[in-house]
């Protein structure tokens, strides 16, 4: 067989390793199913696992008995009916004729992915306030499962049995484990517990440095012309190290490198000069388990396909703002949205988009304008503004330095509560019947008044529009040579702007927070930020990239 795959073409290889299914000794739960986890309220449970074909499985929780038979395909799953919250810990129990397997203390109540890279898996020990909320993580209906970072080159049924530090399946929030949890996350899971008195579980699978394409199955990234190249150079890899002796190959070339390093080691040493850093395994590692297009979707979202959540949570685009990455961000984004509410089988399934932050150092005024950032937040705008049960967050204010990992993850996470408790929970503010605000001021329109240009914002955003301390930040004007200078801003009546520049007398666009790294005051009475905007459709054209960005 060894022999055969050699010779396949790399997307048969893919279809004959996806379709094998091994035989069981016994029935198996799906992993996720696992000791204190959390199941969802009022909606129908799907709870699934493997067996041999033919075999009949029952699975009870609380007085609900379901049965259901393994289907050829190895594979089986019946469903709970809708159920209230609950945090009394009780069994959830799986039985196939002799065999029997209990998961201990589950609870029911909210569940949500918590998808992304670096800054939403950035845990609670690395943000800002650990010193003071570790300690106070007093919470045993408050739970999350890290999922082991998995990328494969095929759809797989199942993930690995999370191992090492911090990943332990479903943990019980306490001053010992919260540390390991994703701060965004926890933040979010805390204010809805507060508010929704339920309990809450969040299923994270952020894994740094991934792109969107990573999120989307192959089969739909085949369909987009800016994917192409992408795909060359994961498929020339993977057929290099196949070539190369697959795992035996590859240690092989890594020993060598280890012996070569070991050489100049002794020769930098004998010279005075600085040693070199010793190889990782990484560059030799097997391609398909590394990042790359579909891989994170067909590692870590397929395990999860049916998995009964309330919604989700994707905080990403960083790694889409570098050199030429942008270019299918704007197709990808969305696609995203499209496959995680197939994966998760609600085609309504709200998902609270989180838009990046910044960082770097501001340069010159045409880097500014024209950073790849620029190109993702708008993207992320846009996409939000085109899809239904979906939010965005502002995170771009939580910048203290350059870093491209705030550390203040507080403001996001209550941000992204916030959205969730007016969009998907409908709770009002306070004790009355008002909407629960959750959106800072968003563009709508503006118009040009002599050397001035108006602002307006989109109703229910504007209330009490304010600068803060008085400081307008973050505000641009161009004229028709389409070059744009710093401008100084005042709020007028009616909750609109007036934004002007004593260097453009004939405006004719304004922006906003249009920066790699960028600076805004404007907020609403809510103190609920702004969101970066800009009024022109001018092309783009991000340094390191060839072309231009055109809005669609």
């Amino acid at each position: 067989m060894g022999m055969l795959h050699d010779r396949l073409p790399f997307r048969v290889l893919v279809l004959v390793l996806a379709v094998g299914s091994p035989v069981l000794s016994q029935p198996t739960l799906a992993r996720i199913f696992d000791d204190h986890m959390v199941l969802q309220r009022e909606k129908p449970v799907r709870v699934w696992g493997f067996g041999d074909p033919g075999e009949q499985v029952t699975v009870s929780f609380g007085d609900q008995r379901k049965q259901a038979k393994v289907g050829e395909d190895g594979s089986w799953s019946v469903q709970l009916d809708a159920m209230e919250a609950d945090g009394s810990g009780r069994p959830l129990t799986m039985e196939c004729g002799d065999h029997r397997r209990v998961i201990a203390d589950v609870l029911v109540g909210e569940v949500w992915i918590c998808g992304g890279q670096s800054n939403m898996e950035w845990t609670l020990r690395s943000s800002r306030d650990a010193d003071v909320e570790i300690p106070c993580a007093h919470d045993p209906q408050l739970r999350y499962i890290r999922l082991p970072k998995e990328a494969r080159p095929e759809p797989r049924r199942d993930y690995d049995r999370p191992t090492g530090k911090g990943k332990k399946g479903w943990r019980v929030c306490s001053p010992e484990s919260a540390e390991h949890c994703t701060a965004v996350g926890y933040y979010f899971a805390q204010r809805l517990r507060r508010s929704l008195r339920v309990p809450v579980g969040l299923v994270d699978i952020s894994w740094g440095g991934t792109m969107a394409q990573h999120w989307v199955s192959k089969d739909r990234l085949r369909g987009f012309p800016e994917m192409k190249s992408y795909f060359d150079d994961f498929e020339a890899r993977m057929a290099a190290w196949v070539d190369g002796g697959r795992e035996e190959g590859a240690k092989q070339r890594y020993d060598a490198a280890v012996l070569d390093w070991e050489k100049q080691r002794v020769a930098a040493r004998e010279a005075g000069n600085k040693e070199p850093r010793k190889p990782g395994f990484g560059p030799f590692e097997n391609p398909g388990i590394q990042r790359h297009p579909g891989g994170m979707y067909d590692g870590m979202i397929v395990p999860l396909s049916g998995l009964t959540v309330r919604g989700a949570l994707f905080y990403q685009g960083e790694n889409n703002s570098f050199g030429e990455s942008w270019k299918p961000f704007p197709k990808t984004y969305p696609a995203v949205i499209e496959e995680w509410r197939a994966a998760f089988r609600d085609p309504q399934l709200p998902i609270g988009l989180i838009q990046i932050a910044g960082w770097s150092n501001r340069r010159s005024m045409t880097y500014d304008m024209n950073h790849h950032t620029n190109v993702v937040r708008e993207v992320q705008f846009d996409t939000w503004k085109a899809t239904p049960n979906t939010g965005l967050i502002v995170t771009f204010d939580t910048n203290s330095n350059q870093s491209i990992h705030p550390g203040c993850k507080r403001p996001v996470g209550d941000r992204t509560a916030r959205w969730a408790l007016a969009e998907v929970y409908g709770v009002k503010a306070g004790r009355g019947d008002k909407p629960l605000e959750w959106r800072g001021p968003a563009y709508e329109s503006m118009r040009v008044e002599g050397k001035h240009v108006v602002v307006s914002f989109e109703d229910g955003t504007d209330r009490g529009l304010r600068l803060d301390q008085d400081a307008a930040l973050g505000f641009y004007v161009a004229g028709e040579d389409q070059v744009f200078h710093v401008a100084r801003a005042r709020v007028i009546k009616d909750n609109h702007l007036r934004v002007w520049c004593d260097e453009v007398p004939a405006p004719v666009a304004v922006r906003y927070a249009w920066s790699n790294l960028p600076l805004g005051s404007l907020m609403n009475a809510r103190e609920l930020p702004a969101y970066p905007f800009r009024s022109d459709d001018w092309p783009l054209t991000p340094h390191q990239s060839k072309g231009d960005y055109h809005r669609r």
